[in-house]
Formats: C-alpha cells, sequence, structure tokens
C-alpha cells in the first residue's frame, strides 16, 4: 500500500481540531487522563488527539465529541440532503422529459 503525503489543508485542518479539543477539555475542566478514561483511550492517545495527530482513529474524536456533548456535529459534516455539488450532479443527470409507458394488451382484442 503506498502511503501518500497529508495535503497541508488537511494538515492544518487535523490540528485545528486537535487544539479545539484541547481547549474544550479545558473549558470543561476535564483532566486529559479523565477524558482517556471516558473514551476508553490511553493518555497518550489524548495527548496525541490534541496535538492534531492524523493516525487518530475517528471513533476517538467521536467518543470525544460525545462526552462534550457535540456528537450532533459529527452527524452534520456531509448531510446530503444539503450536499449541494452531489444534489446539482444529480440534478444534471435528471431526464428532460418524462415519457409514459405503453402497455399492450396481450388478449388479442382490437
Amino acid at each position: 500500500m503506498i502511503t501518500l503525503p497529508i495535503p497541508l489543508p488537511v494538515e492544518r485542518a487535523i490540528s485545528k481540531l486537535g487544539r479545539d479539543l484541547s481547549l474544550a477539555r479545558r473549558r470543561r475542566h476535564i483532566t486529559q487522563a479523565s477524558l482517556a478514561e471516558r473514551i476508553g483511550a490511553s493518555l497518550a492517545t489524548v495527548r496525541r488527539l490534541e496535538k492534531g495527530d492524523p493516525r487518530i482513529p475517528i471513533h476517538f474524536i467521536a467518543r470525544t465529541l460525545q462526552v462534550f456533548g457535540e456528537l450532533d456535529r459529527l452527524n452534520q459534516l456531509l448531510d446530503t440532503g444539503e450536499d449541494q455539488i452531489g444534489l446539482s450532479l444529480m440534478d444534471e443527470q435528471v431526464s428532460k422529459r418524462v415519457r409514459t409507458r405503453q402497455t399492450h394488451d396481450q388478449s388479442g382484442a382490437l
């Protein structure tokens, strides 16, 4: 398997998420050790999470958001009903005309 380098915008976003999770934890007066216990992770994992390590499994991020009462934000990341690009691409595939199907009478009557 080839490992691609992480694009700079992705690296920055993950790093910002780590800083934001750290700040949210501290604002709630939760220690790193307490958070680690609550999400089922090691203290080292929480430290890496807050430093923006891209190798942190997403379930630890989800569990952290749940502890903070923010799990619904994860559910809204790519809400398909709000995906304007995806919806536009789908709309391009919609037929211009709708035709009714002709049914053939099998009875043989005219």
